[in-house]
């Protein structure tokens, strides 16, 4: 991982090596055990502990492939995963450590170690077309991290941004919550119209509300829209503001995304764009995963911000290499952000000005050597529009190129 920063700020660079060891068991066709420890080891390519003198911060890309609360931990190793499943015709259970992938809370993308969490899951399928889920998790192991937190303690563990006063934000080990419950619907309506719902409640914290109609009105035109409603419950994590994760009483996200598939190839572009309205910030634990909304692009988010607009264009193409049963996979996009000024804090938590993202994922398929599935992410972001000449509004944010090699080998 190689970041370069806008003149004389610091350039990052990193290199990781670890992996996944997992075993299941089953004990019978609807009783099954798992355990998985992760690994990353830091190789040393440089001290990611030296900060960039402008701004007196260190990498915020390349810290995340180690255990970034800890960068002298030089390797890492977590028993991430550890549960029972059961399961019988439409209904599943499961009790311990997992992964949970949701729009807001998932894996991750682009670390050696992902988010994973800690509860009891239930799953139900009423038939194909039905699917119910809800779980409730009492403790995190934020991604890139080496231990399991409860869920008010990860909550902060990443960078905390600015409060409304416009002061370092005081919320990391501050945040007063016990619990977290997930729940989702999908329906299958018709064979062209499909609805997804999601609920992430967070105890003492906030309630975020998710919906995603979508509809075929083609047989090459998919049209998408989503809806986030937020609300803070309790006081927001704490009682005092100045400690308070959250402060907005409610904000909203309105996105609308068209995706258009070529029939006779595996080629698809598509249009999205996404508002976050004014009158609150959306927030969200950015720990816990990549927010899944239409204008997201790989190293970078929406979340921290009101008042955004966000428009967004995916290319995505597969093409054959000389062997033809090799593959390329190539993911274009490029998206800018109308973010509101980098000197409101109660808009623009984490002093982010308006920017051009232009990213391209490459990755590749080999025939005779399946197990290798190697991919290379290039990134570019570019500083639009007026706003103070300060390098804390550049330094790993924008006007820098950014590039990793990931070399992913399953056995």
């Amino acid at each position: 991982m190689n970041t370069v920063n806008k003149g004389s700020l610091k350039d990052f660079k990193a290199l990781a090596i670890g992996g996944k060891l997992k075993y299941q068991y089953l004990f019978n066709e609807n009783l099954e055990f798992g355990v998985a420890v992760y690994n990353s080891t830091n190789l040393g390519l440089q001290d990611l502990t030296s900060p960039d003198l402008a701004t007196g911060k260190v990498s915020r890309y390349e810290e995340g492939l180690f255990d970034r609360l800890n960068l002298d931990n030089k390797t890492i190793f977590i028993l991430g995963e550890l549960y029972v499943d059961y399961s019988l015709e439409k209904h599943s259970f499961s009790l311990g450590r997992m992964k949970l992938k949701s729009p807001l809370i998932n894996p991750q993308d682009g670390r050696m170690i992902p988010s994973l969490f800690q509860g009891f899951m239930y799953k139900f399928d009423r038939d194909k077309k039905t699917h119910f889920q809800t779980g409730i998790f009492n403790a995190v192991a934020p991604r890139s991290t080496g231990e399991f937190y409860s869920i008010g303690e990860s909550i902060g563990t990443y960078g905390a941004g600015r409060n409304f006063e416009g002061k370092d934000s005081q919320y990391a080990n501050n945040t007063n919550s016990d619990f977290l419950i997930i729940s989702s619907a999908n329906f299958n309506l018709t064979n062209n119209l499909s609805f997804d719902t999601w609920n992430y409640y967070i105890d003492n914290v906030s309630n975020s509300f998710y919906v995603k109609p979508k509809i075929a009105v083609a047989p090459s035109v998919d049209l998408e829209m989503e809806w986030l409603h937020q609300n803070k419950i309790g006081n927001g994590g704490n009682e005092i503001d100045s400690l308070s994760y959250i402060r907005s009483n409610t904000s909203d996200v309105l996105g609308i995304k068209m995706k258009y598939k070529w029939a006779q190839s595996n080629s698809s572009i598509s249009l999205a764009y996404d508002r976050i309205l004014p009158h609150g910030q959306f927030v969200f634990p950015r720990e816990w995963g990549r927010e899944f909304l239409f204008s997201f692009q790989k190293r970078e988010r929406s979340e921290g911000t009101a008042d955004n607009h966000a428009l967004v264009m995916y290319y995505e193409n597969t093409f054959k290499l000389l062997d033809p049963k090799s593959k390329i996979q190539t993911i274009f996009s490029v998206g800018h952000q109308w973010k509101p000024s980098v000197l409101d804090p109660k808009l623009n938590k984490y002093a982010v000005p308006d920017y051009t993202h232009v990213n391209l994922d490459i990755f590749f398929f080999f025939d005779k050597i399946k197990n290798l599935q190697p991919e290379l992410l290039l990134v570019a972001k570019f500083a639009n529009g007026d706003f103070p000449d300060n390098p804390n509004f550049y330094l790993n944010k924008t006007d820098l190129f950014h590039a990793d090699l990931i070399l992913n080998y399953n056995f």
